[in-house]
């Protein structure tokens, strides 16, 4: 049986929580029963337990002293073997597997009601003609509205067992009326293709935000739609992406390289190696691309942007990145609950590993992580610390670093500290939320526009500009918001469009304020001297 391997880092920084997996093809050739035969060490931490649990004074949920001793025991490894407790075990599985059983539709609990926000596609809602706007009354019965019910158990009650069925009554307001819908709950997909388009009429764009069992899929799909569309050109996005399996990153990394070339390859504590070469099957072979990333991008992430850089293939933007060279595998307890262990560490093709030092513990590991905003590593790429130790040759003549992720091609520097805070705006929601309120106050209002209109000549009036400055201000957010007007009302525009139409649309409507994106087109742009013209 396949195992499935993960790399990635559970990492705090700016108060994000990056839980990333790396997955490979280790041969772990010990079987449970000799990798769990009985022995004195063994037997203390039993005993202790038992006793505890018969014996202590008090009662004591004697689980959650296992699940801490647990967490201790791999504490003291690496940063990035991780316990996953039975209780976020579905969870987990669910955004890894990339599909979940649902009824599909994105909402919000508002005024204690259920709103739709938008219905999935494909999914058994967007089937069934369920519509934005539309609210969740009832569930088989069971009121719904009214009780200041939480999201989970909201969640709880629209899923089920694939095949099952539910009835819900609906409201419509611009109906004004209230109806029954039976859907049959199915397999909803959890997407990691953020958003493709056509970012020029050459150049397409893809961005992903995790690799899950789906997301080569996924992946494939949007570029057939895009090289149908016409691109000759790819910029990937993998900035934020904390990774996943580390097979689908290497069939994401085959889809750019020439058959035979080495995509990486991974060593385990005996020394033995295990290397992963492209395939004659690459979609995007032989064409310009470019893969942006950032202090965020790791693992399964890193694994492609090395990959490109050590065989000369693509140009590389953006900021350094994580540095995650450490691979793990699952491993069930047995009680529902998982360790995702780390197995072996892996190599870009150069032979460089990217991971970071974690002789000093978890603690100053993250630390020196949430340090390069501090020393200036993020404003000027002369800032990172390089060893000379470290340096690698790829087979063109270029010189890479290991030791501490991969260092772009192109460095971009992060944007002011201003767009930085009204990026987390809109990455924690406040803009979503605010189109949200908005449209539920008169949708009637965008009757007229398809997504492409809507992109070409709907603008943000002062009004509504006013009214989030309104919206913000409940928040007490310490921030001069009028002296970026301009950016503020394409976010508006974004949050609405994302709501009304797609998510590529609002990728599409940010481009130009995304500094990142805008240094490719220049790049991309050839440059005119004296006496040339463009044909």
């Amino acid at each position: 049986m396949k195992k499935s391997y993960y790399i990635g880092p559970v990492v705090v920084a700016f108060a994000l929580a990056l839980g990333i997996f790396v997955g490979g093809k280790l041969n772990f050739n010990d079987t449970p029963e000799r990798l769990f035969t009985t022995n004195s060490k063994k037997d203390k931490l039993n005993r202790l337990i038992d006793y505890i649990d018969y014996e202590y004074v008090d009662e004591v949920d004697t689980d959650s002293i296992v699940d801490v001793t647990v967490n201790n025991i791999l504490d003291k490894l690496d940063p990035h073997s991780v316990y996953i407790p039975k209780s976020e075990m579905k969870r987990v599985a669910e955004n890894m597997k990339g599909d979940f059983v649902g009824i599909g539709v994105n909402f919000y609990n508002n005024l204690d009601t259920i709103s739709i926000t938008r219905t999935i596609e494909g999914g058994p809602s967007e089937r069934a003609g369920l519509l934005p706007g539309d609210k969740i009354l009832m569930a088989d019965g069971d009121t719904l509205f009214g009780r200041n019910l939480p999201d989970e158990e909201i969640v709880s009650r629209l899923k089920g067992l694939e095949g099952s069925t539910v009835k819900l009554t609906v409201y419509r307001k611009s109906d004004g009326r209230t109806f029954e819908v039976l859907l049959q709950r199915d397999r909803v997909p959890i997407r990691s293709v953020d958003a493709h388009y056509m970012l020029t009429p050459e150049m397409g764009y893809i961005r992903m935000n995790r690799f899950a069992e789906t997301t080569f899929d996924e992946f494939d799909q949007a570029l057939r739609e895009l090289v149908g569309q016409g691109a000759k050109k790819l910029t990937l996005d993998l900035r934020d992406n904390p990774g996943g399996y580390l097979n689908v990153a290497e069939q994401i990394a085959d889809a750019f390289l020439p058959k035979g070339k080495l995509i990486l390859f991974t060593r385990n504590k005996k020394g033995q190696t295990d290397s992963t070469y492209a395939t004659a099957r690459g979609r995007f072979e032989n064409k310009p691309v470019y893969v942006l990333i950032n202090e965020r991008s790791a693992s399964a992430s890193e694994i492609i942007a090395g990959a490109l850089q050590d065989n000369d293939i693509g140009t590389i933007v953006g900021r350094r990145s994580f540095g995650k060279g450490l691979v793990q595998r699952e491993m069930d307890l047995g009680d529902g609950s998982a360790v995702r262990l780390t197995v072996s560490r892996y190599y870009t093709p150069s032979g460089r590993s990217i991971q970071r030092s974690y002789k000093n513990g978890t603690h100053d590991y993250y630390e020196e992580f949430v340090q390069r905003y501090h020393n200036g590593e993020l404003a000027s790429g002369d800032s990172i610390k390089v060893a000379d130790s470290l340096k690698f040759t790829t087979p063109g003549g270029k010189v890479v670093y290991g030791g501490g992720g991969i260092i772009p091609d192109i460095f971009v520097p992060i944007d002011s500290n201003e767009e930085e805070a009204i990026s987390a705006l809109d990455s924690r929601g406040y803009f979503s939320r605010f189109a949200f309120e908005h449209l539920e106050a008169d949708r009637s209002q965008y009757a007229g526009y398809d997504a492409m209109r809507f992109y070409e000549e709907y603008e943000v009036d002062d009004i509504l500009f006013d009214r989030l400055m309104s919206y913000l201000s409940r928040f007490r957010f310490n921030m001069n918001f009028y002296e970026y007007e301009a950016l503020l009302k394409t976010h508006i525009k974004a949050a609405i469009a994302e709501q009304l139409f797609s998510p590529d649309l609002k990728a599409r409507i940010l481009g130009p304020t995304d500094s990142v994106l805008q240094k490719v087109l220049e790049m991309d742009t050839p440059t005119l001297v004296p006496g040339d013209s463009e044909d």
